[in-house]
Formats: C-alpha cells, structure tokens, sequence
C-alpha cells in the first residue's frame, strides 16, 4: 500500500513528526495570510499549540495583534495543532527566491552564442533525460567560465 513520504520519514525518525506541521506552516504561510502580511511576517516555531511568527514592523505588529484571533481561527481550520499566535518584532530572515526566478536569472547571464552551442550538444543525445542533464553540466560550466573570465 502506497504511503506518502512525510508518514514513512515520521516513522523512521520521530522528531521529525513534530516538526512536519510548522514546516506545512511556512510553505502555505503566503496562502493562509495573504500577500501582505505574508511579506511583513515570518512563523517562526510552533510549541505547545502556539504558533510564534515574527512582524517586522510595530504598525503590523500592533495590526496582527488586534487580528490574531480571526488568525488563530483561519490557521487552525488548515492546521489543528495551531490553537494559538503570538507575534513578535523582529527582523526577518531574507526569503530565498522561487526557484523558477532564480533560475531565470541565471539564464539570463549566458548570450544567444552559449546557449545555442550548448543547445546544439545537448540535442546530439538522444536519451531525454541524458540530454537534459548534460545541458544542466554544460550550462553550470559554461557560467564557471564567463565567472573566471574565460571565454569561447
């Protein structure tokens, strides 16, 4: 019988289990709260019920404080263990880019000549998967080169 992931690793190493739901948290935090506040406040951890996210602002803090049980109610009808919030000021850790943007990004530091040669030999395998993976390593590559200063 197919089980997910998140049952096996739990089983396996117990301390995980408690950490799985402030990790469900933080991926879904953008969903839950909205745009907004998602982008003035960060859950930092979840003890006893309570979930402690940090405002990077005293204006927001003091709006989520006077928000936090209509909070507390959206995220506990999506996360039973939370029966609580409690914000906090604080600085926010930065948030790591999408890796979709980072990814752009990247492409966007090889020219039309890098790309199109690394193309052309990617495109020589026949093996999908053999030739996506080559123009990963040749792409990684090529970066390490323009970043040395050598050119093609």
């Amino acid at each position: 019988m197919p089980r997910a992931v998140a049952e096996v690793l739990a089983a396996a190493v117990p301390q995980i289990a408690e950490r799985l739901p402030e990790y469900r948290i933080r991926t879904a935090w953008r969903a839950l709260v909205g745009v907004d506040v998602a982008r003035r406040t960060r859950p930092q951890s979840l003890t006893n019920g309570c979930l402690h996210v940090v405002v990077d602002n005293s204006p927001w803090l003091h709006e989520l404080t006077l928000r936090s049980a209509e909070l507390t109610e959206r995220l506990h009808a999506q996360f039973d263990v939370v029966r609580s919030v409690r914000f906090t000021l604080g600085t926010l850790p930065a948030e790591p880019s999408p890796p979709a943007e980072r990814r752009e990004r990247r492409a966007k530091t090889l020219g039309d000549d890098d790309r199109r040669d690394i193309e052309a030999a990617a495109s020589a395998i026949s093996d999908p998967a053999l030739a996506d993976a080559a123009r990963r390593l040749l792409t990684t590559a090529r970066r390490a080169d323009h970043a040395r200063g050598a050119t093609r």
